[in-house]
């Protein structure tokens, strides 16, 4: 299976830049300043594909999101013998919540000690291995 790199743009859809457009059309604009960035390079360099993810901060997907998002459902409702809708809770369960930790963690920053902050963060880092080791033996 090809490598895929991503790299994530989450929008506000109520800023002044994206305030007099559809959101529809604000998610494409976002979508083609990625690929302009950085498609050129991965698909040369790394010989690999790209995929920017984008999202808006009132729960909107780009298209390219979406469609990344189906895909990997799919990989994973088939690797693990889940049914389809089940997967795709669950990968939108898991991405709603790190998305609002996130924003939680940029807004007021993070509260806990040291240890707390190293383990949450390294069981995040540990469930997109998981799901990098599944589309490598895919």
């Amino acid at each position: 299976m090809d490598k895929v790199y991503t790299d994530v743009r989450i929008l506000n859809p109520l800023a002044p830049t994206n305030r007099d457009i559809p959101l529809d059309a604000a998610l494409k604009r976002h979508e083609d300043e990625k690929k302009r960035c950085y498609n050129e390079r991965v698909l040369q360099v790394e010989q690999s594909s790209f995929c920017p993810l984008v999202f808006s901060v009132t729960g909107a997907l780009g298209n390219e999101a979406e469609k990344f998002y189906r895909r990997l459902a799919q990989l994973l409702s088939d690797r693990t013998r889940q049914t389809y809708p089940d997967t795709i809770r669950y990968i939108r369960q898991r991405l709603s919540f790190t998305l609002l930790r996130t924003t939680v963690i940029s807004l007021r920053g993070h509260r806990g000690n040291k240890f707390t902050r190293s383990k949450q963060y390294t069981s995040e880092i540990n469930d997109f291995n998981l799901l990098y080791l599944i589309n490598q033996s895919a």
